[in-house]
């Protein structure tokens, strides 16, 4: 074809062949291999798939006399190399494929999946030095010498229509093939109205040719890799193909290369190719993959991808019975297990995410599984600078994570390019790939730190892939086999005791929130005294769960309960306020919330709905199953805190005629619950002082609508922060939180909030006796 590259990876990988390729299909070359399976590398044409039955005495005369004419052929791969397993790295480019191009060209900026983006890869490859481009007599000397220095060409060809059916619906094929004969103005038509929302496609009067180049060359590169012509191989291939579904395009993907290439790999090479792994780097989730194999026992699909809830690209599919790319998607029937999604809840991951991943999922499940070949799903849009991924894998990363798959199937690896829209950032990136592949030891580099939620996902990831496989068990609970026992989460059993020893020692009981939004996360949480509304003198106590600290066995990482420990600071504060003849409300804020979260239009269109029958249909199909619950996010937890400080503020305590002196107490996390009462009620008159023990954020108390509030809050608070807290690490920090919205700060000496708590009992009495009328302000805990 006019206009293909003419450039060569190993010069003379393009003559003719002592076989000539099955259909007549151009470019079906081996590079100069020739392989006992050469006669049908293609698919036999008459059904013979199995080796040497059906084979004649002359086929293998024919067969022998090519080895010979293979050791004389001065261009072919030396034989006593490729004996000693001295195989090239092979690499699949065709420069017609750069034909499938916007049939919709109008003037609007130019679609990220440009044509260049093959050719921008091939280059950085030749100016590497990774592709030969000397004379003949140089090439003849470097393959008796040196054949492994450079690529080795694998030619890409035409994938034929029954290779193609392998992955796909005939329906889907034929429309493919009939854009080739369609007008250019039905074309455009066609790229501006699929060219938005899911669909996401451009098409042009090659589309179909390029298509099958694309095809075809992922078929040639594993099937060179499975045969052991070619150690490894990368495939320079577009258009890409993993969001293609079984029955339609979608995700600039026509044909989905890689399924199409595995599915000819398992049929032709039953013995040599029967496991396949499928790595997907691409910054998006390959929905086609996935779901072209979501119950194959036989292909192990692992994703790392931006999930953000379903809202990155592809998104939630139309139909709701279709799995997504969530972590939770594991595969169906046979194929249990086999289905592994580490779908990042943010963008912006980097190397320290992806190295944990594979070193905490990827590679133990891909060793376990065992695969006969690897083929990597090679997008580069996670890669640093490429905009449309967001996210920050550099090309030494990439090297790296290649490498350790390497490791896997004997060598066998085969990566087929995807996505990846930066011409710099993907050129840089397969450059790092090629030259692993090659050889090369990955540089070395430094692995940042890794992201608390990345590593909490990877955590989640786990969990999910612990009933599939043996390496991910350890440390992981199985939930569903504890509850089917009776088994109850810690953070209930804890409240309970509490409850239980404060209703014992104190009488306390109790409060029942009548809120609907809220009751489920607080039943149990809001303990007061009897005397409540008697009383002159109140204390609320907003503060975290207690401290929980175990030490499991180093051998098998049980735990049992002589070895664990609660330590509770709070609990003796209470002792103290009620001894002083304080009336108490104390409120525990869970980290973990398990209040159902009801849809209003639910409840609007039946208004009757009983809160319980939602709460015990939530329990069967929410994250309670879960092995590890993240702790509740700010924004939720603020919502409920102020739903319920305020709550109790309305009902208990400024309708109150006898209390007299009100006092807040935070601690930790929970404080928040008292800057969100002090800015959504004007209750600053009534209450006297406010003492917090801060190790998190620490919080700014002011309000549009009370510009006197900062002010007031400096002069009646004492806010504790522990000494390793971040404000106090450079000294703009700590002059920021001089400022009166913070509060009068003081620097603990200590770190942790019960030793903080214990440490700063004395003075924190103190003070707050220091601000009732008729004190000396000098009384303490023991003269009480």
């Amino acid at each position: 074809m006019v206009g293909a590259d003419n450039d060569v990876l190993m010069d003379g990988m393009d003559l003719p062949q002592p076989h000539p390729p099955i259909f007549g299909l151009a470019g079906a070359d081996t590079n100069g291999f020739v392989t006992k399976s050469n006669g049908n590398s293609n698919g036999s044409s008459n059904g013979n798939n199995n080796g040497s039955n059906g084979r004649s005495a002359a086929d293998d005369e024919y067969e022998d006399d090519d080895l010979n004419d293979e050791e004389d052929d001065p261009m072919g791969y030396p034989v006593d190399f490729k004996r000693r397993g001295l195989l090239p790295t092979g690499c699949c480019y065709d420069d017609r494929m750069k034909l499938h191009a916007n049939a919709d060209f109008g003037a609007g900026p130019h679609h990220p999946e440009d044509p260049a983006r093959i050719s921008e890869i091939m280059g950085a490859f030749k100016r590497a030095g990774l592709v030969f481009s000397g004379s003949d007599a140089d090439l003849i000397k470097t393959i008796r010498n040196c054949p492994t220095k450079y690529m080795w060409r694998i030619a890409a060809r035409d994938a034929i229509e029954e290779e193609i059916l392998l992955a796909h619906h005939p329906r889907h094929f034929h429309w493919v093939k009939e854009l080739s004969e369609k007008p250019t103005y039905e074309l455009r038509m066609i790229s501006k109205v699929m060219d938005e929302g899911r669909d996401s496609l451009y098409v042009g009067s090659m589309t179909y040719e390029a298509s099958l180049l694309s095809a075809g060359g992922a078929i040639e590169t594993c099937k060179s890799v499975v045969r052991g012509d070619v150690k490894n191989a990368f495939a320079i291939i577009r258009p890409p193909g993993h969001h293609a579904e079984y029955d339609q395009p979608m995700g600039f993907c026509l044909f989905n290369n890689v399924p199409i290439a595995t599915r000819v790999c398992q049929k032709e090479y039953p013995d040599l190719c029967r496991k396949v792994l499928i790595l997907d780097w691409d910054v998006h989730h390959g929905n086609g993959i996935q779901n072209m194999f979501y119950d194959d026992p036989n292909v192990l699909y692992i994703s790392l991808h931006v999930y953000l809830d379903g809202q990155f690209y592809p998104g939630a599919p139309s139909d709701p019975s279709t799995p997504d790319g969530n972590i939770d998607k594991c595969g169906a029937d046979a194929g249990l297990g086999r289905n592994i999604n580490i779908g990042w809840d943010q963008q912006g991951m980097g190397d320290g995410e992806y190295m944990a991943a594979f070193q905490k999922i990827v590679m133990p499940i891909a060793n376990e599984f065992n695969p006969d070949l690897v083929i990597i799903s090679a997008g580069f849009d996670a890669a640093a600078g490429d905009e449309l991924g967001g996210c920050f894998v550099t090309p030494e990363c990439y090297a790296h994570m290649t490498h350790m798959l390497m490791s896997l199937a004997s060598g066998k690896v085969a990566v087929c390019l995807e996505g990846g829209y930066n011409l710099a950032a993907i050129s840089a990136s397969a450059l790092a790939v090629a030259r692993t592949l090659m050889g090369e030891p990955p540089p070395k580099f430094e692995i940042p730190k890794l992201r608390k939620d990345a590593a909490r996902l990877l955590a989640r990831v786990q969990a999910h892939q612990a009933p599939y496989w043996e390496c991910m068990r350890p440390g992981v609970v199985d939930v569903l086999d504890l509850q089917s026992q009776g088994a109850l989460r810690l953070h209930d059993v804890i409240r309970s005791f509490q409850r239980h020893m404060l209703s014992v020692k104190h009488g306390m009981f109790p409060l029942f929130i009548q809120r609907s939004s809220i009751y489920k996360s607080f039943e149990d949480q809001v303990l007061v005294t009897r005397s409540l509304s008697t009383t002159k003198k109140i204390i609320v106590i907003i503060h975290d769960p207690p401290e929980l600290v175990a030490q499991p066995d180093v051998l098998d990482n049980s735990l049992d309960s002589h070895n664990s420990w609660m330590n509770d600071g709070v609990m003796p504060y209470i002792d103290w306020a009620i001894e002083q003849g304080f009336g108490v409300i104390d409120i525990n804020v869970p980290h973990y919330s398990n209040q159902p979260e009801v849809s209003f239009n639910r409840c609007d269109k039946i208004h009757y709905i009983s809160m319980d029958t939602v709460y015990a249909e939530w329990l069967t199909s929410n994250q309670d199953n879960e092995s590890f619950i993240p702790r509740i996010n700010e924004e939720v937890i603020q919502s409920q805190i102020q739903e319920l400080v305020c709550y109790i503020w309305d009902n208990y305590l400024q309708i109150s005629e006898t209390a007299q002196q009100i006092f807040l107490l935070g601690v930790g996390n929970a404080y928040l619950g008292v800057k969100v009462l002090l800015v959504n009620r004007d209750c600053k008159s009534r209450i006297d002082g406010v003492v917090n023990f801060v190790n998190g954020s620490l919080r700014a108390v002011k309000s549009d609508a009370d510009p006197d509030l900062t002010q007031w809050y400096k002069t009646h608070s004492r806010v504790y922060v522990g000494a390793d807290h971040a404000c106090w690490q450079t000294s703009e920090f700590t002059r920021k939180i001089s400022k009166r919205r913070f509060g009068d700060v003081v620097r603990s000496p200590f770190m942790g909030l019960n030793r903080m708590l214990k440490e700063h009992a004395d003075d924190a009495h103190e003070w707050i006796l220091e601000r009732l009328p008729g004190t000396e302000g000098n009384t303490t805990e023991d003269e009480s």
